[in-house]
């Protein structure tokens, strides 16, 4: 089983931050142009908290309020649910399916090194089936 160090090592993306004070507007702009799902809140070097489209359909969208004058830090998820470079895409599925969340940021130590998504893991599952499939196949055959 693969873990979150191994899975960021196949993303080619780059972390998507924003201050807290920065308008939901320029939280949607950024997940449009990246096309990703969320963004990290940040404070200096430090994550508080992560925006998600949940979250901006949820505390923007349905309330009725105005994408360019709600600041992030209003509608941000906090405290984050994070996960280790170490932990395994088994560990993540069961944070994310126990917790109802589809994004992880990954803290080394004190520093943000990346995200990973219910997708991520996914495929990062598929893969390992795959290889574990191809491996008995050949056993099989031998």
């Amino acid at each position: 089983m693969r873990n979150v160090n191994q899975i960021l090592a196949g993303k080619a993306d780059r972390l998507v931050t924003v201050p807290r004070e920065a308008p939901v507007l320029e939280v949607i702009r950024l997940m449009a142009e990246n096309h990703i799902g969320s963004v990290l809140v940040m404070q200096g070097d430090e994550l508080v908290g992560i925006a998600t489209e949940r979250d901006y359909a949820r505390k923007v969208i349905l309330q009725g309020r105005s994408s360019a004058q709600t600041p992030v830090g209003e509608i941000m998820s906090h405290p984050v649910v994070t996960v280790g470079p170490t932990d395994t895409a088994q560990t993540c599925m069961a944070v994310m399916t126990d917790r109802r969340i589809r994004h992880l940021p990954v803290i080394d130590g004190e520093r943000v090194v990346g995200m990973v998504s219910i997708g991520d893991l996914v495929k990062a599952v598929i893969e390992d089936q795959r290889l574990e499939i191809e491996q008995l196949q050949q056993y099989i055959a031998s």
